[in-house]
């Protein structure tokens, strides 16, 4: 991939940056939006007969059920990316998303059409977490594409910088409309920002429109049809060397929960044992992003300089730790500690799990199977991470009689579960003529083929540095 004078980005490669972290904002907002609104709104708005413990599991369950629909899509969507092209994908889900999310806007409360209400909100939700499914990868295979050689890290890492600006529209709006009078913010001013959502949504369209498939799709697109006479399949690509599928699973785990047990269940935590306003969770979501659009691209060029591999066990570790902290800080009521938890134990470690996820999950797979091999680490981990994160701490919590203690030990053996199998994992290294991880498939040998030319055993030594 070439660049113009100076090493700067060509206009194909800005364009393609820009619309990859358009449709990142717009899934991370939704999805920070729903898991505010499940922790503070959902319980009083769609769940208002039950106990409250009762009200706030029934939320997270919905907030969980979400998740559940990632994987097929991702499947789906990446199937569509890897056979059809990545742009058709960006163009597709990022309509669904909006669409969904706003439609949640619009669902009266429970106390207005009774039953009907949490069964809109479980239908929305089912619709947003089918679309999310197929964008990060997508827009990450786009993206790390494109990319000029040893800058994939940090280009990648705009990705979540884009998660930031999500953090900050999200908890921004949240904050700003959960200062007001309860009963108007419960009726009406947390509906403001679901529905806004439809803006981003045109506005992504809009830019990715502007698109253009990558080199490596399109050359790897011809030589299929030249050597194999047509086009292999990416789920049986993505499988057919299937440690990488598995260990992109468990690597995207300790990242997938980072978010959701820090801010969407600490938030949580704070609102019903501690009694805070949930305004200053908000306020405090807010801060985290606009930290994360600066912090991200920092650790994907620190990824460039020392891997991927390293950075991202830097991150599971920190946020282990972090995790204690966090809570305790969280405990004592005061708004800056509270701030303060959230960004420690968030902003440092858990981005440096995002801004480099989605980079090094694109290097685990050659291009005819990278968006559905991406999708599947990225979106399965989500599904057993984050969107059952919330729901497992509460009732952790819960059987441990308020005691945060069991929040600390199950984010640990997560992040360990990622260390492992980061270190596991083959990554194809980001250097000029680095070549494929495996011959493709129906080619005259079917056998690995060395990313330096040399052996299979000299390429899995490579994949490792």
């Amino acid at each position: 991939m070439t660049t113009t004078a100076r090493g700067r980005l060509t206009p194909k490669q800005r364009k393609t940056v820009a619309g990859g972290a358009i449709g990142t904002i717009i899934e991370y907002y939704d999805y920070y939006l729903y898991g505010l609104a499940a922790a503070a709104v959902f319980p009083a708005v769609f769940f208002s007969s039950n106990d409250p413990l009762v009200a706030q599991l029934s939320s997270f369950a919905t907030f969980a059920v979400g998740f559940f629909l990632r994987p097929l899509g991702g499947i789906i969507w990446g199937i569509v990316g890897d056979r059809v092209g990545r742009k058709v994908v960006l163009m597709s889900t990022v309509v669904g998303m909006g669409v969904a999310t706003t439609g949640i806007g619009l669902i009266p409360s429970d106390q207005a059409i009774g039953i009907a209400a949490p069964l809109l909100l479980l239908l929305c939700r089912l619709l947003q977490g089918f679309f999310v499914g197929g964008e990060m990868g997508g827009a990450a295979t786009m993206v790390v594409e494109a990319a000029p050689t040893g800058k994939r890290g940090l280009y990648g890492a705009f990705l979540i910088s884009g998660a930031g600006i999500a953090n900050v529209f999200s908890g921004g709006l949240m904050a700003a409309l959960g200062a007001t009078d309860d009963s108007w913010f419960l009726q009406w001013g947390w509906r403001i920002p679901f529905v806004l959502s439809i803006v981003l949504a045109i506005a992504a369209v809009l830019l990715r429109r502007q698109l253009e498939e990558s080199d490596a799709f399109t050359e790897t697109q011809t030589l299929q049809l030249a050597l194999v006479g047509k086009k292999v399949n990416p789920l049986v690509e993505a499988f057919r060397h299937p440690k990488n599928a598995i260990m992109g699973v468990l690597i995207g785990l300790p990242q997938s929960i980072a978010g959701y047990v820090v801010l969407t269940y600490g938030l949580a935590f704070m609102v019903s044992n501690e009694e805070l306003p949930a305004w200053m969770g908000f306020a405090g979501t807010m801060m985290v992003g606009l930290l994360q659009i600066v912090v991200a691209p920092l650790w994907g060029a620190i990824s460039d300089r020392i891997g991927r591999r390293t950075v991202y066990i830097i991150g599971c570790l920190g946020f282990a730790a972090m995790v204690y902290p966090a809570f305790m800080m969280f405990s004592t009521g005061n708004m800056w500690l509270i701030w303060l938890g959230q960004i420690l134990g968030f902003v440092v470690f858990g981005v440096a799990m995002q801004a480099t996820l989605a980079t090094m999950l694109a290097e685990m797979f050659d291009p005819e199977a990278r968006t559905t091999g991406v999708n599947i680490g990225y979106q399965i981990s989500n599904t057993l991470g984050g969107g059952l994160a919330p729901l497992i701490c509460t009732a952790l919590v819960a059987a441990a009689g308020g005691a945060f203690w069991p929040v600390v030990v199950y984010s640990a053996v997560i992040a360990v579960i990622g260390v492992i199998a980061t270190l596991v994992a083959s990554i194809i290294p980001d250097v000029e003529g680095a070549g494929r991880l495996h011959a493709l498939a129906g080619t005259p040998s079917a056998a690995e083929v060395a990313l330096d030319g040399g052996s299979a055993a000299t390429a899995e030594k490579a994949s490792r540095g």
